[in-house]
């Protein structure tokens, strides 16, 4: 009994303690959420009542790109120094690169849906980029979350 009791107590400590990891990741990506999105539509739709669209109104792929590059670069800081504050690496550029990978990988499954929509579906509408953006972003952030735990910050 007594083994069962320590397994028993061992797993619920291990889902106690990725639950809270995906908790406070889930607020850093939230917030890097807002960052990818207002930024996006602000850079191809322009603000909002302006007839004219954004500055990047005709590259769509590529506003997604710098949008999504900017919230990658808030969700370092916020993952490096908050969610990941007591596992993140000594070697910051080894950190950084192995991030800077799993996030063009995220910013190609982002942007990946963005050109499906736009060129294999031939949807150009606010709603569909928006939507296809937000499947990205949900097959991203999973991809993300393991490659984050499993690659770039991992225990000391």
């Amino acid at each position: 009994m007594p083994v069962l009791a320590s397994v028993t107590l061992r797993l619920r400590d291990a889902v106690r303690g990725v639950w809270h990891e995906a908790a406070k990741f889930g607020a850093v990506g939230a917030l890097a959420f807002i960052v990818d999105n207002g930024g996006y539509n602000l850079l191809v739709f322009g603000l909002p009542g302006g007839a004219e669209g954004g500055v990047m109104r005709a590259a769509p792929v590529q506003a997604s790109v710098l949008a999504t590059g900017g919230a990658t670069l808030f969700s370092w800081v916020g993952n490096r120094y908050w969610t990941y504050r007591q596992r993140h690496r000594e070697k910051v550029t080894q950190e950084l690169a192995l991030f800077l990978v799993a996030n063009i990988l995220g910013v190609a499954i982002t942007a990946g849906t963005v050109f499906a929509s736009r060129h294999l579906l031939g949807l150009e509408s606010v709603l569909s980029d928006n939507a296809a953006r937000l499947f990205g972003w949900v097959l991203a952030t999973l991809f993300r979350f393991f490659a984050y735990r499993r690659y770039v910050f991992v225990a000391p």
